[in-house]
């Protein structure tokens, strides 16, 4: 299971996050689920402090997240959820 393999790797990928600037990095969606499949990406929900920096930040540690975990990850940020899935989102998220 994924969610393993990322918990083993739990101080690189929050040194990771940390790195760029996230205060708090965790996983959602299929991996949460223990329901991914062997091409499925992985969700991250990352919370970055009031003005961070699109570019410098987000998309980086997406860059970075991914060439680490070796697939295509989506760095999701908590208040950008959409309203009708950020409950569902937020109560299956695990932290890292």
């Amino acid at each position: 299971m994924l969610l393993e393999q990322l918990y083993q790797r739990k101080t690189v990928i929050t040194e990771t996050a940390r790195r760029y600037g996230a205060c708090w990095i965790g996983v959602f969606g299929s991996v949460a689920r223990g329901e991914e499949l062997p091409k499925s990406d992985v969700d991250f929900l990352v919370d970055f402090p009031h003005g961070y920096d699109l570019f410098a930040q987000r998309l980086l540690l997406a860059e970075a997240l991914s060439k680490l975990l070796d697939r295509k990850v989506e760095v999701i940020l908590e208040h950008e959820l959409n309203r009708h899935i950020r409950q569902q989102v937020l109560s299956e998220a695990i932290d890292l």
